[in-house]
């Protein structure tokens, strides 16, 4: 057999090994989000529960105030965990899912360079300034893919790691405004 059909044969087994692999990235993907939302319903469910037998228990407007003001920061914090935890499993996603891309580049630009290279050793003479400009077509054209995906790292990163400020700045807030509603509810309670 010659070394063509088994490029091809190679080739196709590649992008078929590289496509289940994309799919059980995103079924393991969509698993984990589905195991997560699983997970917090049980928890809202037995949280609710509690929370309304603490309701139930209520006599007085203070202690009304003081019970709804309890609610507030844990509410905040579950909703920015939660959204940590989303963030962290589209991010591991995205990840797998890279590197899949980068293994399948990879793998082309190999094979397209040993394509030039079995087409430089069976191209009839004169034909070296053609397998040149190809190469150098090649060199350029993995040049250019090697600085964008560079760039798309950064820019990931920076957003990254904008998303983490904004996420404890959000955190830092809804803490603030937690203790400041509070504050009223435990001073009605001393004045009582």
């Amino acid at each position: 057999m010659s070394a063509i059909p088994q490029n091809v044969f190679a080739t196709q087994k590649a992008t078929l090994d590289n496509l289940l692999a994309v799919q059980g990235a995103f079924f393991n993907g969509f698993e984990k989000l589905v195991d997560l939302n699983l997970k917090v319903m049980k928890a809202t469910l037995d949280e609710a529960a509690q929370k309304s037998q603490v309701a139930i228990e209520v006599k007085d407007a203070q202690e009304a105030a003081a019970f709804t003001s309890s609610l507030v920061q844990p509410s905040a914090e579950k909703t920015l965990a939660y959204s940590k935890h989303v963030y962290d499993i589209f991010s591991s996603l995205h990840g797998d899912l890279s590197r899949l891309t980068e293994t399948q580049i990879e793998q082309t630009q190999a094979q397209v360079s040993d394509a030039i290279e079995q087409f430089a050793k069976t191209a009839p003479t004169g034909s070296e300034s053609a397998v040149a400009l190809m190469k150098s077509t090649v060199a350029s054209v993995n040049n250019a893919y090697e600085s964008l995906s560079k760039a798309a790292k950064q820019a990931t990163q920076t957003a990254e790691s904008n998303l983490t400020a904004a996420a404890n700045a959000t955190f830092q807030a809804a803490t603030s405004a937690a203790e400041a509603a509070a504050k009223p509810a435990s001073r009605s309670r001393r004045a009582a």
